[in-house]
């Protein structure tokens, strides 16, 4: 049927269709966005899980529903995931035993001896493959047409996400929602580790600037990273959001100085652990602070009314824990952000 045909057929206030996503009627072909599922976590540095992250949301996503009071008819933009390549959760399942392996080597030894070098190795080179695997998949529904979101796995994922979208956009931001700074070079030996993300991603020259959000947990060598970005990273440090909130500085006020540094074309990197950990318990890496659902809601619908333009986003380090929360929170967290991204590139409208 075409997308219109499902449209018609389908009753938003009913059951939805088990195993779709959001359980809406949609497929890639008849969706306007498309979520590229990534069930990968080789290089978690604390507690696992990531790796089923999308399926742990994708089964709760049919809990959502589906109204908008701000943007009514979302649910007809057409939203569709990718079905989740089990050969790459079977080969990071493989290669995380090695990682393991190494993680603990180091925390015993001086990690010197030549297997504590084999093993980075091939955990790198199989990383390189991912991030080609990534780049090539979205790049194919990018070229296509269609809006492209990726849900992780752990922060390492969207590497070739940020390849695929400098070779469309002589600049853009970052927008990093996050409880780390992810500044790390090759962190316990692994270029690609999930705390050097935007180490990595500095290094695409059509990445503008990087904007993080909520950071609390940082080491000395991050912190020079900032200091030698020279305006290229702008972070806004979770302790600093708190005092200028404690001072009476409101919300709205503290999203228009984030909104003013932010490029005009804009991808957001979220982890979840940006949150406060309430919300997110079994998450990899969890950290006092951070912030609330609806702060994180308020952003993206002012980023929405100022102009500007997501062009991909992706969200990761959910990790199914003892019951369906951090699932429930994720699914929620990735509809907001696939309908405001949506808003911003006028494939929805949103009222007041």
């Amino acid at each position: 049927m075409s997308k219109e045909e499902l449209i018609k057929n389908f009753d938003p206030n009913g059951l939805g269709i088990k195993g779709s996503l959001f359980g809406l009627p949609f497929t890639p072909e008849t969706s306007e966005l498309v979520i590229v599922p990534v069930p990968w976590e080789v290089t978690v540095s604390y507690q696992s899980g990531t790796a089923l992250g999308p399926k742990a949301i994708l089964q709760a996503s049919t809990q959502v529903d589906h109204y908008f009071k701000t943007i009514p008819d979302s649910w007809k933009l057409g939203i569709s995931m990718l079905p989740i390549p089990e050969d790459i959760y079977q080969q990071n399942a493989d290669l995380r035993k090695l990682a393991v392996q190494h993680i603990a080597s180091l925390e015993t030894t001086l990690a010197t001896d030549d297997h504590n070098k084999v093993i980075p190795l091939k955990i790198n080179e199989a990383c390189e493959n991912l991030n080609v695997y990534v780049k090539n998949t979205i790049s194919k529904y990018l070229k296509d047409g269609k809006m492209v979101g990726l849900l992780g796995g752990d922060h390492s994922t969207p590497m070739g996400f940020i390849r695929a979208l400098a070779e469309r956009y002589d600049l853009f931001g970052i927008l990093q929602i996050d409880a780390h700074a992810d500044l790390r070079k090759a962190y316990e030996g692994f270029t690609y580790s999930h705390a050097s993300i935007m180490f990595n991603a500095l290094k695409v020259p059509a990445v503008q600037r990087i904007v993080q959000l909520g950071i609390r947990d940082y080491c000395a060598e991050e912190v020079d990273n900032m200091n030698r970005s020279m305006g290229r990273v702008v972070t806004f440090f979770d302790e600093d959001i708190k005092s200028k909130l404690g001072a009476g500085k409101t919300w709205d006020e503290l999203c228009k100085d984030i909104i003013k540094v932010l490029p005009d074309n804009i991808y957001i990197s979220f982890d979840i652990d940006g949150l406060d950990p309430k919300l997110c318990p079994s998450t990899g890496t969890p950290v006092p602070g951070g912030f609330e659902f609806y702060q994180m809601t308020s952003l993206l619908k002012q980023i929405a009314q100022s102009g500007k333009r997501i062009i991909g986003f992706d969200l990761n380090e959910v990790a199914p824990g003892p019951t369906d929360w951090d699932a429930n929170v994720g699914a929620r967290m990735l509809y907001q952000l696939c309908n405001w991204m949506a808003v911003t590139q006028g494939k929805l409208k949103a009222v007041s």
